[in-house]
């Protein structure tokens, strides 16, 4: 019997830190991933609600910070979501209706902290798990509170018949992708479907991805954000203040899924906006792991860290 999971990467962006505006477009994106290609499971990019804040640099120096950069940061705080929200209702109601397990990057608002954060979404039991980013990238970290191990999910969930055997699923945020310790937690849970939502449209992401996919044979669905200039708010700070124009990229997409052995089944894109998907063979996964299971038989524990 096929023990196959259809699966989709959306690339699209944030609607200019509105957040009705993001939840529409969640939500058409969603319906034409069920519709269209049959999706059972779809990733969003990295900060998809709420924002990521490209050349943003919340006017922080060395030792001050300038009272426009905390209006900056307050805008940005008001763009963010709590855990749970009515925004997080909404896109459970959407999971459901469609019958779409979701893996979606979120700005998270705790109390007073941002964290950058991905949810997981079940159409049949709402919000199951969350994971927030362990170490923000370089400037991020002005504006992004660090995770920690109480949020590092493998969640399980049967896409097939009840008695079925549970798909494991896990989500690794942009950069975190480097930290091997990191990968190695979750390929020792058994993780099968690796979703890497990102911003990171550089050429040289891919490699990552499709290395991370020979590595831990897994599907890797990598989620990347597209936007341009019109898709921030006015007076959002821009690569190039003397060259502005509604149409300059801001974030170059790159989306990909890759196989177990490293084939590309879909991608990278680097249209406006995208859905790509393809159909995951979990069993892929076993063929793959004959010759290489890095936290089993292809293990050396008594040679590591020397």
């Amino acid at each position: 019997m096929p023990n196959i999971v259809r699966a989709s990467v959306i690339q699209t962006c944030t609607a200019a830190y509105c957040l009705s505006d993001t939840l529409d477009k969640f939500e058409r994106l969603t319906r034409l991933a069920k519709e269209r290609d049959g999706s059972q499971l779809v990733v969003f990019p990295e900060a998809f609600i709420g924002g990521y804040p490209k050349m943003s640099h919340f006017g922080a120096v060395v030792g001050d910070r300038l009272p426009e950069g905390r209006d900056e940061f307050l805008r940005y705080y008001n763009a963010a979501i709590d855990i749970p929200s009515p925004a997080i209702s909404r896109i459970e109601a959407v999971s459901k209706e469609t019958d779409i397990f979701v893996v979606m990057g979120v700005i998270e608002r705790d109390v007073g902290t941002l964290y950058c954060t991905a949810i997981f979404i079940d159409p049949e039991g709402g919000l199951v798990g969350k994971h927030r980013k362990l170490i923000p990238t370089g400037t991020e970290r002005i504006i992004w509170g660090q995770g920690d191990g109480s949020t590092l999910p493998v969640i399980q969930k049967r896409f097939g018949a009840l008695d079925s055997e549970a798909t494991k699923i896990s989500a690794t945020i942009c950069w975190e992708n480097y930290m091997p310790l990191l990968r190695t937690h979750y390929y020792s849970l058994g993780t099968q479907i690796y979703c890497a939502p990102t911003v990171d449209s550089r050429p040289q992401w891919q490699n990552s991805m499709i290395h991370i996919a020979i590595e831990g044979r897994c599907f890797v669905l990598s989620a990347c954000q597209f936007a341009t200039e019109k898709d921030y708010p006015p007076g959002h700070a821009v690569s190039d203040t003397n060259n502005c124009h509604p149409d300059n990229v801001m974030i170059n997409g790159g989306s990909v899924i890759v196989s177990p052995l490293g084939v590309v089944l879909a991608g990278p894109s680097r249209e406006p906006e995208d859905i790509l998907t393809a159909n995951l063979d979990l069993d892929d996964i076993p063929r793959g792991k004959f010759d290489l299971d890095v936290v089993g038989h292809y293990a050396r524990p008594d040679s590591e860290f020397l």
